[in-house]
């Protein structure tokens, strides 16, 4: 143990931060387990998971659905990240895409990214009207009242960062060649646009937050916790399990992951 340590040390290695990876890699393995457990109920019982991943540019979303689906069987999962509409696309009801996308029986969809662009991305970027994004508001709590009365399980997850995160993550992705497929033009303004973006994200949270559909939010400065209290969450959410105990812990962190509430003014 001591010559291991040594060496570590003698390579410039952190122990501390090995022994947290280690620790991290062994926890997220025996929660993917259970997440093959939970496909394999949703395939049982026929039933249809949507499961949203929403947040500001660079907050871990890909990241977080990368560890959801490492180990899931392909044939009843999808991942969904829909490129920007076509013109045909554009003139047709919004939510008629999305429609296409959403969970057969006994399947999970996870959206890297969702519906949920016109309520934030797009109005800032003026990629829609008023006009449209009123509308959205209004038709929004409808349309996932309808899927949750049809029996679709809808999780919503707002990934939050902090704007010197955000800032620390562009600077990686701008001096990484392996990442630098991530930054986009868009990207490049979202430090100029944050208040912009906290605003509309506020109101999004007030107008579509229900009870049958609310809003969790991951505080994602620390990737891994992130990643873990997020799947922790999904498995929490669902009686997938027949026995009580569990073998790994199911509760999520309520340091990382909380429910939205509305602040009485």
């Amino acid at each position: 143990r001591d010559g291991l340590i040594q060496m570590l040390r003698s390579n410039r290695i952190k122990v501390g931060a090995v022994m947290d990876t280690l620790r991290y890699e062994a926890e997220l393995e025996r929660l993917q387990v259970e997440l093959v457990r939970l496909q394999r109920w949703v395939q049982e019982k026929g039933r249809r998971i949507a499961i949203l991943f929403e947040g500001r540019d660079a907050a871990g979303k890909g990241g977080a659905i990368r560890r959801f689906t490492e180990h899931l069987n392909p044939r009843a999962m999808r991942v969904v990240a829909l490129p920007k509409p076509s013109e045909q696309e554009n003139g047709q009801w919004y939510f008629q895409r999305y429609v296409r996308q959403l969970p057969n029986v006994g399947e999970i969809v996870f959206f890297d990214r969702s519906w949920y662009n016109r309520a934030v991305v797009e109005p800032v970027n003026k990629f829609c009207t008023d006009a449209q994004y009123q509308r959205f508001l209004q038709q929004v709590p409808e349309f996932e009242h309808m899927l949750y009365e049809d029996g679709v399980t809808i999780i919503k997850f707002w990934f939050s960062i902090s704007k010197d995160e955000q800032l620390k993550r562009f600077e990686s992705r701008r001096h990484n060649p392996l990442k630098q497929w991530k930054l986009s033009p868009i990207d490049m303004k979202a430090q100029e646009q944050w208040d912009l973006y906290s605003r509309f994200k506020e109101q999004m949270f007030s107008k579509t937050h229900t009870s049958f559909s609310p809003w969790i939010i991951v505080r994602a400065n620390d990737k891994k916790k992130a990643r873990l209290e997020s799947i922790r969450h999904v498995l929490n959410s669902l009686p997938y399990r027949d026995v009580a105990e569990p073998p790994v812990n199911l509760m999520p962190d309520p340091n990382v992951v909380t429910r939205f509430h509305r602040a009485t003014v």
